[in-house]
C-alpha cells in the first residue's frame, strides 16, 4: 500500500517507534537548516551581501543545503506565500525537544531553532512560509528584507 502512495518507502521495523524517531530526526535537521539559512542570509545582508548574491554563491558552496536552495529564494523574492508554514515548526521541533529530554539527550541547536520559530509565530508570522523566520533576524537587526515595507 505504501509503495503506491510514496516515491520512496523505508523499512524501519514492524512498529511505529523507529518510524516516529526517524521522522523526528528529519524534522530536527529540516527545522535547524531553515533557521540556519535564515540566520546566514540576514547575517550576509548585515555584511553588505545582497540576498540574490548570497543565494547565487552559497547554493554552490559547501554551506548549501536542500532547505537553503528551496527556502532562500522565498526571501530573495520577498514571497512568503506558505508552502510550509512557520506554525509547523514550533509543533515539530517541540516534539523533537520533548523526545530528546525524555531520553536524556541535550539538543541545544534544536532548542535555538525552536525559539526562533516561536519568535516568528509571536510576531504574527505563523501562517507565512517558514522562510519568514528570517524576518525575526531582520527585525532584531533593523534590516528590511525584499518585499517588506521600509
Amino acid at each position: 500500500v505504501l509503495d503506491s502512495l510514496a516515491e520512496t518507502v523505508f523499512e524501519l521495523g514492524d512498529n511505529a517507534g523507529p518510524g516516529s524517531a526517524m521522522k523526528a530526526t528529519n524534522q530536527l535537521l529540516a527545522g535547524v537548516h531553515i533557521a540556519a539559512m535564515a540566520e546566514a542570509i540576514t547575517f550576509g545582508i548585515t555584511q553588505g551581501i545582497a540576498p540574490d548574491t548570497f543565494l547565487d554563491v552559497i547554493s554552490k558552496c559547501a554551506g548549501t543545503s536542500w532547505m537553503l536552495e528551496n527556502r532562500a529564494p522565498h526571501i530573495v523574492s520577498g514571497d512568503y506565500t506558505p508552502r510550509s508554514s512557520v506554525n509547523i515548526w514550533p509543533k515539530d521541533l517541540g516534539i523533537v525537544t520533548e523526545m530528546a529530554a525524555a531520553s536524556g539527550f541535550a539538543a541545544p541547536i534544536t532548542q535555538t531553532a525552536l525559539a526562533q520559530f516561536k519568535s516568528a509565530a509571536d510576531l504574527g508570522l505563523g501562517f507565512e512560509d517558514d522562510a519568514a523566520v528570517a524576518k525575526v533576524y531582520a527585525h532584531r537587526s533593523g534590516l528590511t528584507l525584499p518585499g517588506e515595507n521600509t
